[in-house]
């Protein structure tokens, strides 16, 4: 993918490939810890062909080059500072970032809590959607590993979101 580019199409999918969130962002670079986008407030998304949501603060957004997770920095007013989903590896395909959503998120709150979010949604869909064997491990230790990285502040989750936002304000 060409860094090049400012404008961004952001596809997570389920497993089987069903369509899930979808969105624009702007590009802002690439560093150890992956590339870089920019969410801006006011910008419309939509869940599968489901209705256009308006997100109204500014997310930073982080697509690790070899790792199973997605992160988001959230704004201020946003309830949670940063959300986390365990994804596939996402992949660059010209102007689009695609990852395949498991489910699984890790929620750290503005108020310093850790959250653990939709363990029941990736049980029902390991039984729904089929998911392999090798997926589930994966995911699993995903989370596990995000749930240490996120509350210990640790790597990208420490703040490396913050030289970012600053390029956007």
């Amino acid at each position: 993918m060409s860094l090049h580019m400012t404008d961004v199409r952001i596809v997570f999918r389920k497993y089987g490939g069903a369509l899930h969130w979808n969105h624009r962002a702007r590009l802002l670079g690439e560093d150890e810890h992956g590339l870089w986008a920019e969410v801006p407030g006011g910008t419309v998304a939509r869940k599968g062909e489901g209705p256009p949501v308006t997100w109204e603060t500014t997310a930073i957004m982080l697509f690790p080059r070899d790792a199973w997770w997605t992160a988001s920095f959230n704004s201020p007013p946003h309830k949670s500072e940063i959300y986390v989903d365990v994804t596939t590896i996402p992949e660059w395909n010209d102007d689009e970032i695609t990852m395949l959503d498991l489910d699984l998120d890790v929620i750290r709150m503005r108020d310093g809590r850790l959250i653990l979010d939709d363990v029941d949604e990736f049980a029902e869909h390991q039984i729904l959607l089929r998911y392999p064997p090798e997926l589930i491990t994966q995911a699993e230790e995903t989370a596990h590993w995000l749930l240490d990285a996120v509350g210990e502040r640790k790597g990208p989750f420490g703040g490396a979101h913050m030289e970012w936002l600053s390029k956007t304000l």
